[in-house]
């Protein structure tokens, strides 16, 4: 007699494993500045996206188009060139067979992130083997905030302060809430990410990861993007130091210690680790594990700690097994709250080696695969590492932090 129906797929379900996920590449398109003056002003995002696309499966030829499972792309302002379900629309319009499909996600700043923590769960589940996962930020054409309407509840119910709806103000607040973390200490912080970031591009560290695009100006007709054009090489704590206050007067966060507005796309290719073997695809990093976590909005800038004390925690790691740390530099003040609360020296070697979004830039949605492209190179370079983690703040109140492992792990090396 055969089993139930029920009692068979009960059988199926206990027999399901997890499946170990991969990194295997990331590229993005070089980092504009936002507004009329920028490389991006009169490019379009989901070109920006389909670029990335393109260059992936261009380094990529072992990967067959139609083996893609999935288009994740996330964007903070869902409207526009940005809107109409971008991930769907930017494999079309990258050339994926029709087959292939896509969507949108937000998470804000961590967009990106949670587009590859996202399908990296359908991976691990088995609903997916290729997942093409990143995200795009045109904040020239699409400003923070464009066209929402905030319910007034939040400030009349008194859920946030009002400032919470400001990333600026938040930064303030952090300043606030920890004396320790002057403008002196993030000023020479923002000046050592200008640094080790020019240091990385002479070194031929950042050019490996961007994709060339080609750009439009009505007054000076086409021309290439080859590079990020926020950098500030040069950059010294004494000029820091005269900059205005624009969130508060006689402030602590400038436009020197803060990331700017910017353009930019990215993607990656996150894999089932037997598919990567199958395909012959390579492998940059493995999944450890990922949580994200809520604080309070007035003071969104330390989510970086509570989701990595979660990730640490859920994974059975200390944060004394990480040997390399890339955090988001939205705000100066909001890197050295994270280093302040781990006990880590704000110099240290292990954090943004390469300097971070002070110097080359944030769009948003897209900061995340950013970050995890980097950590891999650094994987890639330092085999005496096995353990390192991509974190970052998130408007409103969160961070998010994944922790990856080195598969170039020399047994018994040091951290």
């Amino acid at each position: 007699m055969a089993a139930p129906a029920s009692a068979a797929a009960d059988t199926r379900s206990a027999a399901r494993a997890v499946r170990d996920v991969v990194f295997v590449d990331g590229v993005r398109t070089p980092f504009g500045k936002a507004g009329s003056k920028g490389l991006y002003a009169e490019t379009r995002a989901d070109d920006m996206v389909v670029k990335v696309i393109r260059e992936l499966l261009r380094r990529h030829p072992e990967l067959p188009p139609e083996r893609i499972d999935e288009v994740a792309i996330a964007a903070t302002t869902q409207t526009g060139d940005q809107g109409l379900t971008i991930g769907r629309s930017a494999a079309l319009l990258a050339g994926l067979p029709k087959s292939v499909p896509g969507f949108a996600i937000d998470r804000m700043c961590a967009g990106a992130m949670t587009a590859v923590t996202t399908v990296a769960s359908g991976i691990a589940f088995g609903a997916y083997d290729v997942v093409i996962a990143g995200g795009v930020e045109h904040m020239g054409k699409h400003p923070m905030g464009e066209g929402v309407d905030p319910n007034p509840r939040y400030v009349a119910d008194k859920v946030v302060d009002p400032s919470a709806l400001v990333m600026g103000s938040t930064a303030e607040n952090v300043h606030d809430r920890y004396p320790s973390l002057t403008k002196q200490r993030t000023d020479a912080y923002a000046a050592l990410s200008q640094q080790r970031y020019d240091d990385a591009v002479r070194a031929g560290k950042i050019s490996p990861d961007l994709v060339p695009v080609s750009t439009r100006s009505a007054e000076q007709g086409w021309g290439l993007a080859t590079a990020d054009e926020p950098p500030r090489p040069g950059t010294t704590v004494e000029a820091l130091a005269g900059l205005k206050t624009p969130f508060r007067p006689h402030g602590r966060v400038t436009p020197g210690n803060a990331a700017g507005l910017n353009d930019g796309a990215t993607g990656c290719l996150i894999a089932d680790a037997d598919t990567a073997r199958e395909l012959g695809l390579p492998v940059g990093m493995k999944l450890v594990g990922y949580a994200f976590a809520g604080v309070e909005p007035e003071v969104m800038g330390v989510g970086p700690v509570p989701a990595t004390e979660k990730a640490l925690a859920r994974t059975g790691l200390s944060i004394s097994d990480i040997g390399l740390f890339e955090i988001n530099e939205a705000f100066a003040v909001q890197v050295l709250a994270f280093l302040e609360h781990f006990g880590i020296a704000d110099d240290d070697p292990r954090v943004n080696p390469w300097g971070g979004a002070i110097a080359c830039g944030h769009p948003l949605a897209s900061s995340g695969v950013r970050l995890m492209t980097q950590l891999s190179r650094h994987f890639a370079e330092h085999p005496e590492v096995r353990y390192g983690l991509t974190t970052m703040c998130i408007g409103f109140g969160m961070g998010g932090t994944v922790i990856w492992e080195n598969p170039n792990y020399t047994e018994g090396g040091a951290k």
